[in-house]
C-alpha cells in the first residue's frame, strides 16, 4: 500500500522527520529560505498532508489546490499564518504545538527584559567601540527588578510562566486578560491601569484582527517614562513607527523585540539606529529540546490526521 504523500515546507529537526519518513512519502523543502506562496500551491497538488511553519501563508488558495488534503500541521503554537476558518469550512483539521514552547519562550522574554533593563547589549557595544575608560558611578545606569511592577498583556500559558519567573525577583505582577484567571500571585487589572503602573510590560497575545497594532501611540503614551516594553508574541501586535517615536523621544525607556513586522526586519529600519531598542531574530523557542519537541508534535499531528484520527493538538475541532 502506498504511503500518504506530504509536503514539509522546511527541514525540521530529525525527531520529527524520522516519524514522517516512517509513515509518509515526504517531499521536504530543502532551501534555507521558505518556499514562495506559488511554490507551495504547486507542491500541494497531490498531497494528503501539509506540515507548515509560521513563515508560510496557508490560505484558501493553497487548500483549494490540494483536493486530497486532509490535515495541516503548523509547527508553532500560533496559527495566524493559516486561514483556520477556510480550513474548517473545508473539513481540514489544523494542528499546532502548544505547551512545549512555554518555558523556552518565557525564559527568553525574561532574558530580553533583563538585557533591556540593564542595558547589556548597549554596554557590550560600548566596550567593543573602545569607549570604556574607567569605572564610573553614572555609566550606563539601568533599572532594578526587586519591587518593580511587571505588567503582562495576555495571561495564557506563556504569560503565566513569565509571572512565575517574576516571583523569584520579588516583582509585583499585574496582568490584562479579559478571560484568564489569577495565577502566580498576579492581579488582574484593566489595560489603562496596567500601562500606567507598570515598570515593565511584556506582551503575550496571539495575533488576531483585534490585537493587530494593539500596542500603538495611544497605549505607549500611557506608559511610564522609565517603562521597558518586551514583545515575544507577533510583530504586527506592535506599531513599530509608534514605538520608534516613543523610544526616540524618551517617552519610554527601552524596548526589546523578538518579533518584528516584517520578518526579517529591513536593515534600514530606524529602530536599528536606537541604542535603547534590542531586536533579535524570532528565537524565543530556539532551544534544541524545544524545537525537537515542536517537530515531534507537528509530525504526530500530521500522522494522526492522515490516519483519520483525532489530532493530539487541534485548533479547529469543529472540522471533525
Amino acid at each position: 500500500m502506498a504511503k500518504p504523500k506530504v509536503f514539509v515546507t522546511r527541514i525540521i529537526p530529525e525527531m520529527g522527520l524520522a516519524l514522517l519518513r516512517d509513515f509518509c512519502d515526504a517531499d521536504i523543502w530543502q532551501d534555507e529560505l521558505p518556499p514562495l506562496h506559488d511554490e507551495i500551491v504547486r507542491r500541494v497538488r497531490d498531497v494528503d498532508g501539509l506540515l507548515s511553519l509560521l513563515t508560510d501563508k496557508i490560505d484558501a488558495e493553497v487548500m483549494d489546490a490540494a483536493p486530497r488534503l486532509k490535515v495541516i500541521s503548523n509547527m508553532a503554537v500560533g496559527v495566524d499564518n493559516v486561514d483556520v476558518a477556510a480550513a474548517t469550512a473545508r473539513k481540514l483539521r489544523v494542528g499546532n504545538t502548544p505547551g512545549v514552547l512555554t518555558d523556552a519562550t518565557a525564559d527568553h522574554a525574561f532574558a530580553l527584559l533583563m538585557c533591556a533593563a540593564r542595558r547589556i547589549v548597549e554596554a557590550e557595544k560600548y566596550l567593543r567601540a573602545g569607549k570604556w575608560k574607567t569605572w564610573s558611578p553614572q555609566l550606563l545606569l539601568g533599572a532594578d527588578f526587586v519591587g518593580a511592577t511587571l505588567g503582562i498583556i495576555g495571561f495564557g500559558r506563556i504569560g503565566q510562566a513569565v509571572a512565575k519567573r517574576a516571583q523569584g525577583f520579588d516583582m509585583h505582577v499585574i496582568y490584562y486578560d479579559p478571560i484568564a484567571q489569577p495565577a502566580f500571585g498576579a492581579s488582574p487589572v484593566d489595560l489603562d491601569t496596567l500601562l500606567r503602573e507598570s515598570d515593565f510590560v511584556s506582551v503575550h497575545v496571539p495575533l488576531t484582527p483585534e490585537t493587530r497594532y494593539f500596542i500603538n501611540a495611544d497605549t505607549l503614551s500611557k506608559m511610564k517614562s522609565n517603562a521597558i516594553l518586551v514583545n515575544t508574541s507577533r510583530g504586527p501586535v506592535l506599531n513599530q513607527t509608534d514605538l520608534y517615536n516613543a523610544l526616540k523621544s524618551g517617552q519610554i525607556f527601552a524596548a526589546a523585540l523578538d518579533v518584528t513586522d516584517p520578518e526579517p526586519l529591513p536593515l534600514d529600519s530606524p529602530l536599528l539606529e536606537l541604542d535603547n531598542c534590542i531586536i533579535v531574530p524570532h528565537i524565543a523557542s530556539a532551544s534544541k529540546q524545544t524545537r525537537d519537541m515542536m517537530a515531534f508534535m507537528s509530525a504526530q499531528n500530521l500522522i494522526a490526521g492522515l490516519k483519520g484520527e483525532r489530532l493530539p493538538n487541534c485548533v479547529n475541532k469543529e472540522a471533525d
